[in-house]
Parts: C-alpha cells; sequence; structure tokens
C-alpha cells in the first residue's frame, strides 16, 4: 500500500497565493503517496483568500478560526485531524514544482531513510535564484552576532545560525529545514505534541526540529527537488509587527533551550543593544522606513512585556 500524506496550510490574508498554491498541488505528480486531504487552517483572514478554493479538484477540509492564535496553534489543528504517515506544511505562498511531493515521500521511504524524521527542499524565488533557507541550532554567540548586526556583515557558522555560507546546491543533513515546506513523519509530531504554541509565529519550526533531533531523528535538504517560494508572505504588509514577533520569539527560544543566565543576557541585549544597532543599520541605508519599523517593533513589545514575561516564566517551569 502507498504511504499516505496530509498538506496543512496556514492561511491569513494570502490573498491569490493561496488559490495558485492549490493550484499546484492540483497539478503534482502522486504516484508514489496517497493524499488524503488538503487543510486548509485560516487565521482569521479579512480578505478574500479563502473564495473558490473549494472547487479546485482537491480532497479539502477547511478549518476557519474567529481569531488568530498564530502559526504553531493553526499547525497543530491541522494536524489533529490528519491520520496519513506524513504530514507536510506547506506556506501559501509556495507553488509546488510537479514531482515535487513524489521525489520527497519517495525519499523518505527509501530504506537509508528510515531514521530521517524531517525533509525539506530547494526552494527558489521568482528569477531562480535558490533561497538559502536552512540553519544550525543556534548558539548564544549566533544570537549575540544578530542582535548587534555582525552576522550582517560577516556570514559564517560563528556568527549566523542562517547557513547563508552555504550555497544549498548540495543534498545533505541539515540541523533546520524551513517551515515553507516541512515534511514529518506523523508518528514523531505526535509524539513531540507537535509544535510548541507558545511561538505565535517564528522559531516553532526551529525548535520542533530541535526536539526532533532530541529524540534521536534527523532532518535533510534535498537539493534536487523544488519549489517555488516568494518569501515573506503576507507578513510583509505588516513588518514592524513581524520583528517583534521575531525577537519575541528569539527570546522565548532562548529560555526553552539555552541556560537562565545565558538567556536573560540574549533578553538584556535585545532591548537595550538590538533597538540602536537596528537603527544604525537602517540609517546607513538611508532607510526611514526601517527606523520606523524598529521603532514599532519595540514599541510593541515594551507593549506586550507582561504577557512575554509570562510566556517566559511558563517556559522556565516546564
Amino acid at each position: 500500500m502507498l504511504p499516505s500524506l496530509n498538506i496543512i496550510i496556514v492561511n491569513w490574508n494570502s490573498a491569490n497565493q493561496l488559490h495558485e498554491c492549490l493550484s499546484s498541488i492540483v497539478s503534482t505528480k502522486r504516484d508514489q503517496f496517497r493524499l488524503n486531504s488538503v487543510v486548509v487552517v485560516d487565521n482569521a483572514s479579512t480578505d478574500r483568500s479563502l473564495e473558490g478554493i473549494t472547487d479546485l479538484d482537491l480532497p479539502l477540509d477547511l478549518i476557519v478560526n474567529s481569531e488568530n492564535k498564530g502559526f504553531g496553534y493553526a499547525c497543530n489543528q491541522g494536524a489533529a485531524i490528519s491520520k496519513s504517515d506524513y504530514l507536510l506544511f506547506l506556506n501559501p505562498d509556495t507553488r509546488l514544482f510537479e514531482a515535487a511531493l513524489d521525489q520527497s515521500i519517495n525519499f523518505m521511504e527509501n530504506s537509508l531513510s528510515q531514521k530521517i524524521g524531517v525533509t525539506g527542499i530547494q526552494l527558489v524565488d521568482e528569477r531562480g535564484n535558490v533561497q538559502r533557507n536552512c540553519t544550525r541550532f543556534p548558539s548564544l554567540i549566533n544570537f549575540w552576532c544578530n542582535i548587534a548586526g555582525i552576522d550582517k556583515i560577516i556570514k559564517n557558522k560563528f556568527t549566523s545560525y542562517l547557513m547563508t555560507d552555504w550555497d544549498h546546491s548540495t543534498t545533505r543533513s541539515v540541523d533546520q529545514v524551513m517551515g515553507a515546506f516541512y515534511l514529518i513523519r506523523r508518528n514523531i509530531f505526535e509524539t513531540l505534541s507537535g509544535f510548541d504554541e507558545y511561538f505565535f509565529i517564528y522559531f516553532e519550526d526551529l525548535d520542533l526540529s530541535y526536539r526532533v533531533k532530541q529524540l534521536g531523528w534527523s532532518s535533510y535538504y534535498l537539493a534536487d527537488v523544488q519549489s517555488f517560494h516568494k518569501g515573506g508572505g503576507t507578513s510583509e504588509s505588516i513588518k514592524s509587527t513581524r520583528l517583534f514577533y521575531f525577537i519575541r520569539s528569539r527570546i522565548l527560544y532562548a529560555y526553552k533551550h539555552f541556560s537562565p543566565i545565558a538567556a536573560t543576557s540574549i533578553l538584556l541585549a535585545s532591548l537595550s543593544i538590538e533597538p540602536f544597532s537596528r537603527i544604525g543599520f537602517s540609517l546607513l541605508r538611508f532607510s526611514r522606513s526601517q527606523v520606523r519599523e524598529t521603532v514599532s517593533a519595540y514599541m510593541q513589545l515594551l507593549a506586550n512585556s507582561s504577557k512575554i514575561y509570562k510566556s517566559i516564566k511558563q517556559q522556565v517551569s516546564k
């Protein structure tokens, strides 16, 4: 019997991107697996991105949330109604190439891949440029370099957890593949209770990959399997909020996986050093908009400080 797959797409005001993503799934080959369903979880969108999707030739399940509780929460909702062998978490700003699903599932089913828990593929932009999207598990030094902006000047494994120093042209084992195309064995996902919902968005896939590794499984990047990925997605229109959630999630990740002293150093540096380093680099680019985005993001951090503190306490008490 062929292995089975559920695809889970979290949608938030993605406009026509969701329809294009679903249409690309319709056109993919399905010789190596059974597609049980495509689960679209809508996080209280206010646009018309859901219009017409039920007309597509797909086994579609639709979950419509009345409020946006975050990416991880929505992913877990979709996974909860999925009983397939594999789960694919797919961003709505992707468009799959014809053989992407067949090749990915076939790789996971190979007898040599039985200790690989997560697989990602090569993502390209509209010009065909390969996106460097895999990461290493971050160290304290990585986070400090990110805060100070050193990783913008010097790109290597010591300054950045992002693997931008590697061209992503070869298939290899990695610490984490990007969540835009995140194929995982369902039994592993359920054993780990899915994504940690304290990460509203950002770092939830990195956190899950770290826990997958702790469980004795590995993650793999396939360079010969491709998908289009726009990048930035629907959050391009709210860049200051995106920065707020990035900083918030980095702090939560540090408290979950670093020592309390190391995590507190990240927290303090994020609040005292980072706003000035970000504004400084923005001024060097003559970008007033980035200055405004940084100021707005830190205003949101201050406004949400009590909630962040509560989340930190919950992480530390686990």
